[in-house]
């Protein structure tokens, strides 16, 4: 039985944020997201996946290398919020609150 897939979207900024990147940080992003938010994106065991607490609707995190990738789901959409480097994580996270 084939696994029903999730539609990954993209917010206009993370768009931009993707774009601006070199293009091996931007390939290994899309492997990623295409590996993991495509097929299951949510967390199961020691997973680079992470729900986050305290955001309503829930918010959830993807590691990829020195990125975060922050998304919400939506039924069978994933959509993603922001592409952020690791360092700028807390200020984005005090943004969205």
């Amino acid at each position: 039985m084939e696994q029903k897939r999730f539609k990954v979207l993209f917010s206009p900024s993370a768009q931009k944020e993707i774009e601006k990147l070199e293009i091996d940080k931007a390939l290994q992003l899309a492997t990623d997201i295409k590996t993991y938010l495509e097929a299951f994106p949510f967390p199961l065991g020691k997973n680079r996946i992470r729900k986050l607490t305290n955001f309503d609707p829930p918010l959830y995190r993807l590691r990829s290398g020195d990125f975060r990738i922050y998304y919400r789901i939506h039924s069978k959409e994933v959509i993603i919020l922001a592409v952020v480097h690791k360092k700028d994580s807390e200020t984005f996270l005090k943004k969205i609150r």
